[in-house]
Parts: C-alpha cells; sequence; structure tokens
C-alpha cells in the first residue's frame, strides 16, 4: 500500500523560498506509470492543482505559478520535492502531494470538487506571514 508523507516549514516569511517534500513508502516513484502531483488548498478556497512529476521524472506546471514552481524527485530517497519561490502571503495554505489524480477541467487549474486520486498525503501547513 503506498502511503505519502508531506514535511515542510510551517512558517515562512514573504520572499522566502517554501520547500515541501513528500516522502514515499510502499513504492518507488519510479513505478510506470505512476504521476505525483502536487496540490494546495488556501484558506476557504478550494484545491489548485499546482504541477505534476512522472515517474520518468518529466514534468508539468500549472501556468500561474510555473515562473516560480519548481518540482524534482530523489529516487534515492524515494521523495518528491516542491519548491515554490518568492512566497506572499497569498501562497498560504495546505500543501498536499498525491498520486495519479484526475486533472482539473481543461483551462483550469482549479478543482470545483475535491478530485479522484490514487492515494494521498495528508498535507502540511504552510503559513506566509511577516
Amino acid at each position: 500500500q503506498v502511503q505519502l508523507q508531506e514535511s515542510g516549514p510551517g512558517l515562512l516569511e514573504p520572499s522566502q523560498t517554501l520547500s515541501v517534500i513528500c516522502t514515499v513508502s510502499g513504492d518507488s516513484i519510479t513505478t510506470k506509470y505512476y504521476a505525483w502531483t502536487w496540490l494546495r488548498q488556501p484558506p476557504g478556497t478550494g484545491l489548485e492543482w499546482m504541477g505534476v512529476i512522472a515517474y520518468d521524472g518529466s514534468t508539468h506546471y500549472s501556468p500561474s505559478l510555473k515562473s516560480r514552481t519548481s518540482i524534482s524527485r530523489d529516487t534515492a530517497k524515494n521523495q518528491i520535492s516542491l519548491q515554490l519561490k518568492s512566497v506572499t502571503p497569498e501562497d498560504t495554505a495546505v500543501y498536499f502531494c498525491a498520486r495519479d489524480c484526475d486533472p482539473p477541467s481543461p483551462g483550469s487549474t482549479w478543482y470545483a470538487l475535491k478530485p479522484k486520486c490514487a492515494t494521498w498525503g495528508q498535507g502540511t501547513q504552510v503559513t506566509v506571514a511577516s
């Protein structure tokens, strides 16, 4: 059974870089054809799709976040990482990693309802405040 566990900084100041790690257990992140997604949920809103890294290391990002986002992996540690540069209070959210998620509607990076994903992490709260 695949399990995901996010770990993050908790509190950041504006302009800093957010780094969240998703540790995967129960299977390899390189297993065909897994796709590992980062999502976030700001307070009082729905879930936003941020980007995905596939089993082969290929990545795709939300157009609105692409300039600030980097998703990578450490195959030796079986971890997926998210970096978000130059954070502002608007980046305050619970950050989730998940496997094999249904994509958002075409042309959108937001989900009206919680998407179907094969496996979810529990999420990690990141607050950006000065």
